[in-house]
């Protein structure tokens, strides 16, 4: 198959999320959990820069510890640039630069934004136009995530995360968020839950489902309602693996923050706040006791090309 390629490469933008609700149900005789989860896409972003090579390759670099991501065929990137290739028929390969903004290990979908950006990156670089419900397809292989930040915005995720279903928000939540510099495994995050579940006072729901007051609040844009009714399964599994975190959602949460949550998986923290100015005053506080903090806002789009 021909293709017409673009010369001087493509450079394409994903972006981070944040699970505003996850609700995980029992494990599956497969090993997995079904889960119910709302998602939104938020301003902290991955770019990826494909061009051409005979190979498959990948640099990474970024402003966030990129120690442990692997820079060889376990690169979910490099992963879904060879299935874009293996869809079309293409023999060459392609040389992919990730800068990575998005905490790795951090629950909020890095990784799975790079292969979402790399899904985008080679099928123009190839001039593939396989269009968005193929590329869904691809990125459903991948990983739960994969699909999100391909899409973007907010949605509602159910089966492994990944059958979506686009949620109305109106318009802007602001969050802060607190990385952690040593990651946590999401398998094991997992485990641990339900190795806690095991215990007859923590009981894992039958049939996830997202609460349906977490849906009205974002319609009506408001963070103060979305507060009131957002939450983690996972967290009691990341905060029982990493208990110092309590130490900052507390803080987070007296110094002005709607609420506080683990995101995703752990250990990255996340704080909903009224308005920007009043990330912008958490940020400060969060930041003068030594935390790194990042003030975000959401929803933004999935992948795209950036010109």
């Amino acid at each position: 198959m021909t293709q017409a390629l673009a010369a001087d490469g493509v450079r394409v933008r994903a972006p981070g999320k944040l699970n505003l609700f996850f609700e995980v149900g029992g494990v599956q005789e497969d090993g997995y959990h079904d889960v119910a989860s709302a998602y939104q896409a938020v301003s902290l972003y991955e770019d990826v820069w494909a061009s051409p090579s005979d190979e498959f390759t990948v640099a990474i670099s970024g402003t966030v510890d990129v120690s442990g991501v692997p820079a060889d065929d376990r690169n979910l990137a490099v992963r879904a640039a060879r299935l874009v290739a293996q869809r079309i028929g293409y023999e060459g390969g392609v040389h992919l630069d990730i800068v990575k903004h998005v905490p790795v290990a951090g629950g909020m979908g890095g990784g799975s934004a790079d292969a979402a950006a790399a899904l985008v990156a080679c099928d123009a670089l190839w001039g593939a136009e396989l269009g968005s419900a193929e590329l869904h397809k691809l990125a459903s292989r991948l990983g739960a995530d994969v699909p999100f930040a391909l899409m973007g915005g907010t949605a509602i995720g159910t089966g492994r995360g990944d059958q979506l279903n686009p949620a109305l928000a109106k318009g802007r939540f602001d969050w802060v968020v607190v990385p952690s510099r040593a990651g946590l495994s999401t398998p094991e995050v997992y485990a641990h839950l339900d190795e806690l579940r095991a215990r007859p006072d923590i009981a894992a729901a039958r049939v996830p489902a997202v609460d349906p007051t977490v849906l009205q609040a974002l319609r009506a844009g408001d963070p103060v309602a979305l507060a009131e009714h957002t939450r983690n399964d996972l967290q009691i599994a990341a905060l029982s693996m990493r208990p110092q975190l309590r130490e900052v959602l507390e803080l987070g949460e007296e110094s002005g923050a709607l609420a506080g949550l683990v995101s995703g998986s752990g250990p990255t923290l996340a704080f909903l706040t009224v308005d920007p100015e009043s990330a912008l005053e958490l940020q400060i506080t969060l930041s003068a006791a030594g935390y790194e903090a990042l003030h975000v806002h959401g929803p933004v789009a999935g992948a795209r090309v950036m010109t």
